[in-house]
C-alpha cells in the first residue's frame, strides 16, 4: 500500500483543536492505515489502498470534517516528494545575512506565474522566499509574527498553503522521507 505525508492546515490553531490520538484513531477508522503523528500541529503518515494523492486528499479532508468538525484542508505529498523538499531546501543559499529563521510552505497547487513571481520577486526588509515546484522556501530575519510574508498572503495567491518551520521539515524528512 503506498505511504503518504499530509499536511494539515490551520489545525490546533485558533480554537480548531482536536487531539492527534483522537485523530490518529478515527482515522483508522475511516481506511487509512499506520496513522503517525508528528508533533501537535498537523503532520500524518499514513498508508493507503488508495493510489493518487488527490484522491488522498479529497478522502482525508471528508475524514476531517466528520472527525473535527470543522473544515481541514490537507496538503499531500509522498515519502519521496518529502525526501526532495528536504534535500533541495538544505541546498539552497540562505540570501539574507545575520540570524534567519527558515520556513517551507506546502502548496496544494501548482502556483501560477503571478504567485511565482510575487514569491521569487520577494524583497521586503528581512524577508525573502523562493519557489520550487508546489513549496515556498521562506527565509526571515525578524520573527514570524512581525513579517509581511505569511502565509495567508501567499493564498491570495490562489492557492490552498500550510507553512512548517525548517527544523520540522528536516525532522519529517529524515523520519518519513522516501
Amino acid at each position: 500500500m503506498p505511504t503518504y505525508i499530509a499536511f494539515l492546515r490551520a489545525i490546533n490553531v485558533g480554537g480548531r483543536f482536536i487531539k492527534m490520538a483522537d485523530l490518529r484513531t478515527g482515522l483508522s477508522h475511516k481506511g487509512f492505515d499506520d496513522v503517525e503523528s508528528y508533533t501537535q500541529s498537523g503532520n500524518l503518515r499514513f498508508t493507503s489502498g488508495l493510489r493518487s494523492a488527490a484522491k488522498v486528499e479529497l478522502v482525508l479532508e471528508a475524514g476531517l470534517d466528520e472527525l473535527c468538525g470543522f473544515t481541514v484542508r490537507a496538503i499531500v505529498r509522498t515519502p519521496e516528494q518529502l525526501a526532495e523538499v528536504a534535500s533541495y531546501g538544505t541546498d539552497l543559499e540562505v540570501p539574507l545575512g545575520g540570524e534567519v529563521r527558515r520556513y517551507v510552505t506546502f502548496l496544494k497547487e501548482e502556483p501560477d506565474d503571478g504567485l511565482i513571481e510575487m514569491m521569487n520577486g520577494w524583497d521586503i526588509a528581512g524577508e525573502r522566499a523562493q519557489v520550487a515546484g508546489r513549496e515556498v522556501y521562506m527565509w526571515l530575519a525578524h520573527p514570524s509574527h512581525a513579517a509581511m510574508l505569511t502565509n495567508a498572503r501567499i493564498e491570495r495567491g490562489g492557492v490552498v498553503a500550510t507553512t512548517r518551520d525548517w527544523k520540522v521539515v528536516t525532522a519529517l524528512g529524515e523520519l518519513w522521507g522516501g
